[in-house]
């Protein structure tokens, strides 16, 4: 895809009630920022949490959440999230969750982009909309977002794409389509949970910064689960403020997999009709393993 070939259609992406492409039509970008890109639930707070310790040497409860704000969202308002942004003296990384042609892109930005096997997006996706606050809830008659069941979420997300967000193979096929370009990284969730070391060692060279020996002790600490979900209040987007029980609820299993244990055969090969139907072999494979082909 031409770098400059985004489409009017795709940059006017807009849920009233969660986010707005627009909003990046008037951010400034600093050479050298950092934007964390991945479809909902696919590990992105993970790895901003990952980006803070590289960016802050290992320090210990950074708010994430305000220092890494989700810039397209609407629950705060974007000149407030300007003005934290540009108030930071430090090397800035931004998240989005919008797809790779909805974005205003520049060279001189580092991309990292987040992939996790639809399977296990959906059922993280089916218990996140499970705890949104009542006025949550309200907001987006509810009562049309979430079925009684896992599985029935599950097959709802599937045939209506992604439903009540954006299309899901869209999403990974704009990030797909551009992932070779040398200022864009893809991380997979399955690799993290594979060896965590490595994936930030990789991170952490693409982004050209060098990690001190001493340091590794207190940034794998502070990437584990357990730890970010102690300190969920300052890692929950907009921090936890649209969840019921606060912003720990946001932390649910941090799994991978999980899937193979909830659902049955069929639901199994309904997904895997569609990512052939969608996806190349070479994405079909990365999405699922974390690994390229050669």
């Amino acid at each position: 895809m031409p770098l400059n070939a985004y489409s009017e259609e795709a940059k006017k992406i807009c849920l009233p009630w969660l986010f707005d492409s627009t909003i990046w039509n008037e951010f400034r970008f600093r050479d050298n920022d950092i934007v964390i890109a991945a479809y909902p639930k696919s590990g992105t707070t993970w790895t901003q949490q990952i980006v803070s310790q590289l960016i802050f040497d290992g320090e210990a409860d950074l708010d994430v959440a305000t220092l890494s704000p989700w810039l397209d969202s609407l629950k705060v308002p974007k000149y407030q999230k300007f003005a934290q942004l540009e108030a930071q003296q430090n090397r800035r990384f931004i998240k989005t969750h919008l797809p790779a042609d909805a974005l205003v892109y520049s060279p001189n930005v580092k991309y990292i982009y987040l992939g996790r096997d639809g399977r296990d997006i959906a059922l993280s996706l089916y218990y996140h909309l499970a705890n949104l606050s009542d006025d949550e809830k309200k907001n987006k008659a509810e009562s049309e977002l979430i079925p009684e069941s896992i599985q029935e979420y599950y097959n709802i997300w599937l045939d209506r794409d992604g439903y009540p967000f954006i299309s899901f193979w869209q999403h990974i096929n704009s990030w797909w389509g551009i992932h070779k370009l040398p200022n864009v990284l893809l991380v997979n969730f399955a690799s993290l949970k594979r060896d965590l070391k490595n994936e930030i060692e990789r991170i952490a060279n693409f982004l050209e910064i060098s990690v001190q020996e001493k340091s590794w002790e207190s940034i794998l600490e502070h990437c584990q689960f357990n730890y970010m979900k102690a300190h969920a209040d300052k890692l929950a987007p907009e921090h936890g403020m649209f969840l019921k029980n606060g912003a720990q609820t946001f932390f649910n299993k941090g799994e991978a997999q999980r899937w193979k244990t909830i659902l049955n055969p069929d639901e199994i090969h309904k997904y895997e009709v569609l990512v052939k139907e969608h996806l190349s072999s070479d994405c079909a494979y990365w999405l699922e393993t974390g690994l390229l082909a050669e």
